[in-house]
């Protein structure tokens, strides 16, 4: 045990015991899991592999999830790019995340649907992050298609820390950790700042991010409570995609723009609560959220004049909580474990505004609407125990949506309402304790866009629109194997499919989701760590897909689907003081057209990193983008227009860079 604690660097996941319930030490989503996940494809993720991990973004927490990938297509504010099983999620779209039992998914979002911003965190306030890819479990819901992932916020800090940092093009971060016992409590804190002004040619990103967390975690009503106040307040400029024929023809560089005035400001302010005794666990929580945005995609296609610039606003109060109750169970000679629970959420937008913009000036209003959302969820799932080696799980949620958007163009006003029953299942067989293997099926769902259920006029052409269904199934299946021997080897293998009634699509020149035809996936997943010895262990992921609208047509390929994610990682600890790390990642060539056609290049990057640290003190130097790769962090492909050209604009690959080489370098304190 103490080998595979050095070598993955993990922490605990909890630092006290649930009340008679087992304290279970995680070690990482390397740990083999035989026994304890519901898929091949489920794991955890520890402290210890955040912190070695190298990254540019924090976000970039969610590459730990084997065959997910992290990109940008804007300013650092503004939430990333997410690739996982063949989708390009865009900002979320189809992968549900969630914090200290609260949502981070936004639903009827101003920039798009399912948008989900993580710069809100501090990546040395996580202790664990839960990941599932499919939605086997009756706990998971809107969103969770391509999977999942939970936040779990440290209720014990290994030490208080002071950590600054400094880095090119004007990096700096100052992250602050502490905790102070209160009787048979414990008061933890963390703040965070980050300033950074990118690479870019013609602007400064002027990044100025503000983090702040304040939780209590003791004993109350005979169970386990945490009391958590959380903030963030960032702004920033942004360099946004640019059209290839600019850089062709040498009138910008890949770090230029066309549009200096771009980028916006984002607050998120919490308050949450988790209450878990033996058997009842409660959550409630209240979230202010505010986005401003401003975006220029099109350039001058839409206005020759002015320019496309157009600025998207969401301003929203959310509030919600869930209700859950554990027991067992001997039915029938069986051994059974059941869960059962109630979830609410309501978000009250006040705003959710779209408005042409020229250098940030309001020139008119497209469209803008206050909504209020309800949903109202119940969800039961029994394991079922046969024998020490087989076990099956069964479960059934239902979700109902009530929706009622109130628009400054009156025919857009309205109420709606839809449910659906979503039903689950799983066998998981252990042959020895090394080996286990899983079958797994499931139906999950989407929701769309309110405004789009109760549309009648588009604000733009004032054209009849056609209304979506509030809540878009999908269901899906895998079949997989788990090895492990915890002393050399872990490995992993599933094969999967997943259907959608409806695709979520990110429209280049409108700078939204929209709801698309119906769609079929299906691909492999492999992931292997082997600990070489105690100072060298290798892991090695990859995930290949096959991914298709549903229709009856040859132009059936998704737009920004990923046929290939995959990455390496070398972690050599050099001696007890000394670490080093190095990983490759690779993204492949994503689809740009329904043709099949046009497709962008493959992206690969390398990032490395080193440290030193002694009882009291660290020092960590991250060179990251390490071989100064020039591929694209994104790219579409659609109609833009600049002065001179054609009114009807010319379609062309518009792509925004990865990141130059970069170097940083952090010093903490320990205490």
């Amino acid at each position: 045990m103490n080998k595979l604690a050095i070598i993955t660097l993990s922490t605990l996941y909890s630092a006290y015991s649930y009340a008679n319930i087992e304290t279970i030490t995680v070690y990482g989503h390397r740990d083999g899991l035989i026994g304890e996940s519901i898929s091949a494809s489920s794991g955890i993720i520890g402290q210890g592999e955040i912190e070695q991990r190298p990254m540019l973004r924090s976000a970039e927490m969610l590459e730990l999830i084997p065959g997910m990938a992290v990109t940008q297509h804007s300013g650092s504010g503004k939430a990333n790019q997410y690739f996982i099983r063949g989708f390009n999620l865009d900002h979320g779209t189809d992968f549900a995340t969630s914090i200290d039992g609260m949502p981070i998914n936004m639903r009827s979002h101003g920039h798009g649907q399912g948008y989900t911003d993580l710069n809100f965190i501090i990546p040395e306030s996580i202790s664990t992050i839960n990941y599932q890819k499919g939605s086997y479990s009756a706990t998971q819901g809107d969103f969770s298609s391509a999977g999942s992932a939970q936040f779990n916020l440290a209720n014990n800090l290994k030490h208080k820390q002071i950590e600054l940092s400094i880095g090119e093009d004007n990096y700096k971060r100052a992250v602050v950790l502490g905790a102070v016992d209160i009787s048979n409590a414990k008061l933890i804190a963390a703040a965070e700042w980050q300033g950074y002004d990118g690479p870019w040619d013609d602007i400064n990103e002027n990044v100025n991010k503000k983090n702040a967390l304040l939780r209590y975690v003791g004993k109350a009503l005979n169970g386990n409570l945490s009391i958590t106040a959380m903030a963030y307040d960032n702004t920033w400029q942004s360099a946004d995609q640019i059209p290839q024929r600019e850089v062709s023809q040498n009138i910008i560089s890949p770090l230029g723009s066309l549009d200096t005035t771009l980028g916006g400001s984002s607050s998120r302010y919490s308050l949450s609560s988790v209450w878990q005794g033996e058997h009842i666990k409660a959550s409630v929580y209240a979230i202010n959220y505010d986005l401003t945005l401003f975006s220029n995609f099109s350039y001058f296609l839409n206005d020759p004049i002015n320019g496309d610039q157009f600025n998207q606003q969401d301003s929203r109060n959310i509030y919600g909580g869930e209700l859950s109750y554990q027991f067992d169970s001997l039915t029938a000679g069986l051994n059974m474990q059941h869960s059962t629970g109630l979830e609410v959420r309501h978000d009250d937008i006040d705003n959710v505004g779209l408005y042409n913009t020229k250098a940030r000036e309001r020139l008119n209003t497209v469209r803008q609407d206050a909504i209020k959302q309800t949903s109202y969820s119940s969800y039961w799932q029994t394991k079922i125990l046969f024998t020490p080696k087989l076990e099956a799980t069964a479960g059934v949620r239902y979700d109902y949506f009530d929706t009622d958007v109130s628009s400054i163009t009156r025919v857009n006003s309205g109420k709606a309402n839809d449910d659906l029953v979503s039903f689950k299942g799983s066998l998981n067989y252990k042959f020895t304790d090394l080996l286990a293997a899983y079958a797994n099926w499931g139906q999950s769902f989407h929701s769309n866009d309110a405004r789009g259920s109760t549309i009648n006029i588009d604000p733009v052409s004032q054209q009849d629109a056609e209304k979506v269904d509030l809540l878009v199934k999908s269901e899906g299946a895998e079949v997989g194997l788990r090895f492990a021997d915890d002393h050399n080897f872990n490995l992993s293998a599933a094969l999967w499919w997943l259907t959608l009634d409806s695709e979520l699509l990110f429209v280049g020149d409108a700078g939204n989701t929209e709801p698309s035809d119906a769609s079929k996936r299906y691909g492999l997943e492999l992931s292997a760590y082997y600990w070489i010895n105690e100072r060298f262990s290798l892991d090695m992921e990859a995930s290949f897909t096959h991914s298709r609208l549903d229709i009856n047509s040859n132009n059936n390929y998704i737009e920004g689907a990923v046929p290939v994610v995959a990455s390496a990682g070398l972690n050599w600890h050099i001696t007890q003081m000394w670490q080093s790390s190095f990983r490759v990642r690779h993204i492949g060539k994503r689809m740009l057209s329904d043709s099949g056609d046009i497709r962008s290049e493959p992206l690969t990057v390398v990032n490395s990193a080193i440290s030193y640290k002694q009882t009291h003190w660290k020092v960590d130097f991250e060179l990251l983008n390490l071989f100064n790769s020039t591929d694209h962090d994104i790219d579409y492909y659609y109609a833009s227009r600049l002065p001179g050209e054609p009114a009807q604009g010319v379609e062309d690959n518009h792509f925004h860079p990865i990141e130059p080489r970069t170097a940083r370098l952090s010093f903490s304190i320990l205490f």
